[in-house]
């Protein structure tokens, strides 16, 4: 089956969030001369009532889309032939900006760049600022490389005997000085082989407990991961007080000293809806458009093909505003079927919206698609990347589907409620006798929620709860 180029210009727009949409519609208004932005702002004002002025009908063939072959290069210049025996009319959006808001655009640019956040120094800058105070002349080259493959977490890598055979050129004698050297900079703990080497590069002569420190992280880190306090407890001979302490001490080391040197990318997120009630205490979804340009054709050309002009340029007219209607139509569709899918979602979850997440119902795409009357693709795409603002918080519209199961009762439950349970049931276990995950199981069944361990099991998992022995105390 083909799909029509419609369809498919379609498709891409209702799946494209909000910025996209908007960064879309600008690259077509400006590789578009046909379409243009509506700017009530900048257009006079009639001191006298408005004519409407009728739009001419085109003749069109939509059913197959025109497309450039010559990225516009020359159409431009035909452009500026035609248009130079032209007379200016009021129809024309584009005026040329005067020389005081020529200033003032400049002023502004200006002001955005004075008050914009400087980079911050990267992990790999900073140790090769220290590293160049203090190495000597012969290991600054080699220093550098291993700087620069020390991966986010300030850690090498691969193996140094590795690393100098690719340099060439230097003796294990100096790649393991040059080592020594990387592994005393700041941060502590930055150019370790493993976790064990960062955690003692970071003890210090003043640290706590020092030499228990060194043995349990030297022999025994495997036993303290899997919480194996008691075998720790007879191979060292240091009392379970002593080694809980011990490792209260070690929680203060930094496993990863090289991520402070991360700035964390923040995405702003901008929600296509928003949903409010109305007087009646009904959800209604509205659209949040106010980011996105009004369209409409530019009435100029539309007028320059009533003129008769030679076929190449009725031509070129007319594929350009073929594609315009096609991206006006896209768009219009695409608020059509967005408000249509969310507006069934939040009927089917006003228990979400009034109540809280712990009451959010099993949902499909496909319960959706059948209410709305569209395939459960377009429902998927309708969703995709898309958020709402709710009086909860901004949500994702996909946070509103998941499956479930049936309680001993017969009732439908979603599978978040049951991660909310079993987290529950974890927190108010006895931490010196820990449930094991056929105890959750039967914990889970006293609360209506009859599940198989295996999938007891993937949850906990998921959720990063540590297995029974693992959260143990001692």
């Amino acid at each position: 089956m083909k799909l029509a180029p419609r369809m498919i210009q379609s498709m891409e727009i209702l799946q494209l969030p909000l910025m996209a949409l908007q960064e879309k519609i600008d690259q077509e208004l400006s590789e578009n001369v046909v379409l243009e932005q509506v700017r009530s702002d900048r257009e006079p004002v009639d001191t006298e009532p408005a004519h409407e002025v009728e739009q001419p009908q085109v003749d069109i063939d939509r059913r197959e889309l025109v497309t450039d072959e010559n990225n516009n290069a020359s159409d431009f210049e035909r452009l500026l032939e035609i248009s130079s025996e032209w007379p200016e009319d009021n129809y024309t959006s584009g005026s040329k900006p005067s020389a005081n808001q020529r200033q003032q655009d400049l002023d502004r640019a200006n002001d955005m760049m004075a008050n914009a956040e400087s980079r911050p120094q990267t992990l790999h800058e900073h140790l090769l600022e220290q590293f160049h105070c203090d190495a000597p002349e012969h290991l600054r080259a080699f220093g550098d490389y291993l700087i620069h493959n020390l991966d986010e977490n300030g850690r090498l890598q691969s193996s140094l005997p590795e690393l100098a055979a690719v340099f060439g050129g230097v003796t294990r004698e100096e790649s393991e000085q040059a080592l020594r050297l990387v592994q005393q900079l700041d941060p502590p703990g930055v150019g370790a082989r493993d976790l064990k080497e960062c955690l003692l590069l970071q003890i210090t002569p003043e640290t706590p407990l020092r030499d228990m420190l060194i043995n349990l992280i030297a022999h025994h880190l495997d036993d303290i991961i899997q919480n194996r306090l008691p075998l720790i407890e007879r191979r060292t001979g240091y009392t379970m007080d002593e080694i809980k302490t011990t490792i209260e001490q070690m929680r203060t080391l930094n496993p990863f000293p090289g991520r402070g040197f991360d700035s964390p990318v923040v995405h702003a997120v901008t929600p296509d809806l928003k949903v409010e009630k109305d007087e009646d205490g009904k959800y209604v979804v509205q659209l949040i458009d106010e980011y996105v340009p009004q369209l409409r054709l530019n009435r100029r050309y539309l007028r320059m093909l009533e003129q008769n002009p030679d076929e190449a340029t009725r031509e070129f007219i007319k594929k350009k505003v073929e594609s315009a209607k096609w991206l006006m139509d896209a768009i219009e569709q695409r608020y059509n079927t967005l408000k249509r899918v969310a507006q069934s979602i939040v009927n089917e979850q006003t228990d979400f919206l009034d109540y809280g997440p712990e009451h959010i119902r099993p949902l499909k795409m496909q319960d959706i698609a059948d209410v709305v009357g569209v395939h459960v693709t377009t429902v998927s795409r309708a969703v995709d990347d898309k958020y709402i603002a709710t009086p909860r918080g901004i949500f994702p519209l996909k946070r509103f589907f998941g499956g479930g199961t049936k309680t001993a009762d017969g009732e439908d439950v979603a599978w978040e409620n049951i991660r909310l349970k079993l987290k529950e049931v974890v927190d108010e276990e006895d931490k010196n006798n820990p449930l094991s995950d056929d105890a959750i199981v039967e914990a889970l069944k006293e609360h209506g929620f009859n599940l198989a361990r295996r999938t007891v099991t993937k949850y906990r998992k998921a959720m990063n709860i540590p297995s029974s022995r693992q959260r143990r105390e001692f």
